[in-house]
């Protein structure tokens, strides 16, 4: 037997209570309220069975406790809650061993404790009604996946009891387990689906139980009654009190700023600058609480590898996601820093001589025989050699990129360098050029005279049978400007060992067969004290000399757009700006809230790979440092960007489009705007993918908010709008181009935005970092020289050799074998990764609502047509840009993908 009994009140975030280990059910009211008087010395008896026959009735001796508001007799419902758990898909034997005792232990009901919280409020004490069993027996295995056991927890409830809307789970076992979802079966509507997909933590990490809801989206004026303070207190759990150092198995989500990056404490030259404030302002980070530094304490100390750096545990990468990134991570240094295992590597300053030094990455291999396994210091066991081999199927050598795989010299050529602008990796920073002067905004005192070397006239030398005004009318003149970004940190860059750079403008003309070529580029250097700025143009001309030159003066472009690209349109305004989206809708949404549910699969992984990016990547001496041109001055610069150029506002694409020139409104057009360019493959695909997902995101907003003022009055959904600028995006919180939350539409507008951020344009500009940047001389991540002029002493060996020359300004054999690893592990799908509206058998019951179900699977189908219009652009011989001999298709944003480096796919997050 079993007393009802209340349970402790709720203060401080979940269930404090952990159920009886008695293994018998029975019924309790929900936390909150004190039951009726009596009710702890009057008893029920349910029966706990791990077979299918049916479970006996209730006996009680004064079924009265269980209805007080009731005086005649209570029949009871046999339920039975079938618990589904995944285990890992690799163990040692350990773990089997210790599974086996988990096993156990859940077979005799001693494991995992069940509480069933009803919808319904009792009368009396004014709280939902309870009943508690414990998890006994174990279903058999589906045959398909035997990594999923699942168990069974038979409860008998009283027929009053209403619709279960709530769980409590609790974890007595010694370590975490992965719980997918809990079914309740026996109610008369049918199967109850209560999704977790969640690490339910033991309770020797922390007594308090989890809850989990059912698969019902509730506004939160419309939360029933029974579990309306369970909403309350599950979001409370979340926040944390912003105190502490947060442990792994922690579901913490809080704020702090860029302050990791540096690592004074073990070298001053590994220090650097604090991203928040009015000077370096950023978006926020994730909190994990680390003590200070010893050296500067507004500096957080780092967790090296191999600690991990936290994030809460559910946003950490699954198993398979971890093995494909950890044979990534392999590869690299494989790779880079054991020499005698990469053949073509021997010092780090090593350029290479000739092209064929490259084309040895894509065509040697490199035999891994059992003494290699040991070498300068690094043991690789042979269990992690074989795990590299079977996960990592490119590990020995490098796939030729798709940028020289129809064509080996279309690199070299103007038109396939203006091409990427509109279809590479990154096509999102050329702009319309709307007239001359070409003028700086930075302060003249400082850099001199703001007017471009890019005249007018100089302009109209390039161009044939127009005039400049005709170019500027027709918008036929285009510019790629990262002069104000870069020239006020050029100066230091050129200190740097090993780096010289150049802030650049590049114009481009768009001729009347449809081909974009450029015609002229800005090289310029900043004043300094003994010298003027420098301004050099270059243009294409047609003897040898001016003909290298060019060539030199286009990697040097490619080498600041590299940059750009890295630091501003793929870090920042993607995975940066992404991360406090995220922290805000845990801290601030009920899992209940549709808009929770509609961003849930567009949150995946994203922190997990912010954390790492900051332990390895975007960090002090990290990668990003030691490959990229601006060196240690990486982040700051990447802050000024976001000071100077991040609008929410304008982050939508039809806004980017219209405020780069690159579009105008037009309401006739299908997507309200019309191209300036019609073959600009990354615009024409990516309004496709905008507008299905903003026809999916407005249905769904619609069929919430239905009626007047339920935007306004959704006291969830205004903090969390409120939290994302005023937290968030703290250095910002200020600006008067927040788009306000007070209809449907701003809802519609702000989640459209959100989601296209996550999908589609983070495809667009991370999947084809290796397609594009694996072959070094199409897209140099540094340069380590100037152009030569002819009043230096390497001017004359230029002219002996200017192949030499050339190769020996990008990055040397190991800087360039460095990258090309990071970006083959970047630009690599997991096997488990989700894409945009494809349905996922582990998010199957995401939601119980038909007509939301139905409203997805038109996005669904929708995305498929656009696979097939965009398969069929590039099969259109009219569109230059992505069809001829040589030119690779535009892919990045179809939809779908397999596996590995594939140069297509938009998964629904940031997962990598």
């Amino acid at each position: 037997m079993l007393g009802v009994q209340p349970v402790a009140p709720l203060n401080s975030g979940v269930v404090r209570r952990a159920p009886a280990t008695n293994g018998r059910a029975g019924m309790s009211w929900v936390p909150g309220r004190r039951s009726p008087p009596g009710v702890g010395a009057r008893t029920i008896r349910a029966v706990i069975s791990s077979e299918d026959k049916a479970a006996k009735a209730v006996e009680s001796k004064d079924v009265n406790a269980l209805s007080s508001s009731s005086s005649s007799p209570v029949k009871g419902i046999d339920v039975r809650a079938v618990i589904t758990i995944r285990k890992n898909m690799k163990e040692k034997l350990s773990d089997k061993i210790e599974d086996q005792w988990e096993s156990f232990m859940n077979g005799i009901g001693q494991g995992i404790s069940i509480q069933l919280v009803s919808e319904a409020i009792d009368p009396v004490t004014m709280s939902g009604k309870s009943v508690e069993s414990f998890v006994r027996g174990w279903l058999p295995k589906p045959a398909n996946l035997p990594y999923i056991v699942e168990y069974a927890a038979d409860f008998t409830v009283p027929s009053d009891f209403g619709s279960p809307g709530a769980v409590f789970i609790t974890n007595f076992h010694g370590k975490e387990f992965y719980l997918v979802e809990i079914v309740i079966h026996g109610f008369d509507e049918g199967p109850i689906f209560f999704p977790a997909n969640s690490w339910i933590h033991s309770r020797k990490d922390n007594p308090e139980s989890r809850i989990i809801f059912r698969n019902q989206a509730y506004l939160p004026s419309q939360t029933p009654p029974g579990i309306k303070d369970l909403r309350r207190e599950d979001l409370l759990s979340i926040r944390g009190n912003g105190k502490g150092e947060r442990r792994p198995h922690d579901r913490i989500f809080d704020y702090a700023p860029y302050n990791d990056l540096g690592n004074p404490d073990k070298d001053e030259d590994l220090a650097r600058p604090v991203l928040a404030g009015k000077e370096r302002p950023y978006p926020r980070r994730c909190r994990t609480g680390r003590p200070p530094t010893r050296t500067d304490p507004l500096c957080e100390s780092r967790a090296e590898k191999p600690l991990p750096v936290y994030v809460p545990r559910d946003e950490t990468f699954e198993e398979i996601k971890q093995n494909t990134f950890s044979a990534g991570r392999l590869k690299a240094l494989l790779h880079n820093l054991i020499p005698s295992i990469a053949a073509t590597l021997s010092s780090s300053d090593i350029p290479f001589q000739c092209f064929s030094d490259i084309d040895k990455l894509y065509n040697d291999g490199v035999l891994l025989k059992d003494e290699d396994q040991k070498v300068s210091g690094y043991a690789f066991p042979s269990n992690m050699m074989k795990q590299v081999m079977n996960v990592g199927k490119k590990l020995l050598k490098y796939e030729i990129p798709a940028i020289i795989s129809r064509d080996r010299f279309a690199w070299l050529r103007d038109n396939e360098f203006a091409r990427q602008a509109l279809a590479g990796v990154n096509p999102v920073n050329i702009e319309l050029l709307k007239g001359f002067p070409i003028v700086s905004e930075l302060d003249p005192a400082v850099y001199g005279p703001p007017e471009s070397a890019i005249t007018k006239e100089l302009i109209q030398q390039e161009l044939s049978g127009i005039t400049v005004e005709e170019a500027l009318e027709d918008k036929r003149l285009f510019i790629l400007d990262y002069h104000d970004i870069l020239l006020p940190f050029i100066g230091k860059m050129n200190t740097l060992p090993g780096r010289k750079a150049y802030a650049s403008r590049t114009v481009f003309f768009y001729t009347r067969t449809g081909f974009l070529r450029p015609i002229a580029i800005e090289l310029s250097l900043p004043p300094t004290p003994s010298a003027p700025g420098k301004k050099q143009v270059y243009t294409h001309g047609h003897d040898a000399t001016t003909h290298w030159i060019w060539k030199q003066a286009k990697a040097h472009v490619c080498s600041n757009d590299a940059g750009v690209h890295q630091l501003v349109n793929h870090w920042l305004k993607t995975h940066a700006c992404m991360e406090p989206y995220i922290i805000a809708t845990h801290r601030q949404l009920s899992v209940m809230h549709p808009v929770y549910k509609l961003l849930h699969p567009h949150m995946r992984y994203t922190l997990e790979i912010n954390a790492l990016a900051r332990q390895s990547l975007i960090n002090g001496g990290g990668i990003i440092e030691a490959c990229f041109s601006p060196g240690k001055y990486a982040m700051e610069i990447s802050s000024t960007a976001y000071k100077s150029k991040w609008r929410f506002d304008m982050e939508s694409l039809p806004a980017d489009l219209i405020q780069r020139g690159m579009a105008v409104e037009d309401p006739s057009m299908p997507y309200g705007v019309k191209l300036v360019i019609e073959d600009y493959p990354y615009a024409a695909d990516g309004l496709l993918i905008w507008s299905a997902i903003k026809e999916w995101v407005e249905s769904y907003v619609n069929h919430f908010y239905s009626e007047p003022n339920t935007v306004t009055s959704d006291l969830e959904l205004q903090a969390w709008w409120k939290e994302i600028k005023n937290e968030g995006h703290y250095d910002k919180r200020n600006e008067p181009w927040w788009p306000k939350l007070n209809t449907k539409e701003d809802l519609s507008g702000i989640l459209t935005t959100m989601i296209w951020i996550a999908s589609g344009q983070h495809a667009a500009i991370n999947f084809g970092q290796y397609p594009f940047g694996g072959y070094v001389p199409n897209r140099p991540t540094l340069m380590r020289k100037l152009i030569p002029q002819e009043d230096d002493p390497d001017f004359e060996k230029f002219l002996l050799n200017p192949q030499l020359t050339f190769l020996a300004s990008l990055p040397t054999q190991l800087q360039a074998t460095k990258v090309m690893a990071v970006q083959d592990t970047l630009s690599t799908h997991s096997p488990d990764e989700e894409y945009l509206g494809q349905p996922q058998h582990l998010h199957s019951h995401w939601i119980k609502d038909p007509q939301v179900l139905e409203m997805f699977r038109k996005f669904s189908a929708r995305l498929e047509e656009i696979e097939e219009i965009i398969k069929g652009r590039n099969k259109n011989s009219h569109l230059k840009n992505r069809y001829g001999a040589g030119i690779p298709p535009y892919e990045l944003l179809l939809p779908s993908s397999g596996p590995g480096v594939t140069g297509r796919g938009i998964p629904n997050s940031i997962s990598i």
